[in-house]
């Protein structure tokens, strides 16, 4: 089992920038790609990024290519998701996610899901 637990999420303007955290705990987490997905009310969940065990690849949706940045600390067991040139329809709560060993962009293959963070962005 693996406990995740999202920080960061918070109301901004529009052009601004967030940076969302992602404990983990539980297991060993460089055996884990990590993944964030959101979700806006009355959408389906969307992949936003994911990143792969070691750091060395990572992944984004095209509609926040360029503006968001995933990385992962696995010292502090903890996966980050830089969010700069924000935009109103960037707003939904955003879910970190775990599967063992291989990254992937759908959510269906996330064995381990956080709670959610919500990020609102102002125009």
């Amino acid at each position: 089992q693996v406990q995740l637990v999202e920080s960061g999420g918070g109301l901004v303007q529009a052009g601004g920038s967030l940076r969302l955290s992602c404990a983990a705990s539980g297991r060993t987490f460089s055996n884990y790609a990590m993944g964030w997905f959101r979700q806006s009310p009355g959408q389906e969940r969307e992949f936003v990024s994911a990143i792969n065990r070691s750091g060395s690849n990572t992944y984004y949706a095209d509609s926040v290519k360029g503006r968001f940045t995933i990385s992962r600390d696995n010292s502090k067991n903890t996966v980050y998701l830089q969010m700069n040139s924000l935009k109103p329809e960037d707003t939904a709560v955003y879910y970190c996610a775990a599967r063992t060993v291989v990254v992937a962009m759908q959510g269906d293959e996330y064995n381990y899901w956080g709670q959610g963070t919500q990020v609102t962005v102002s125009s």
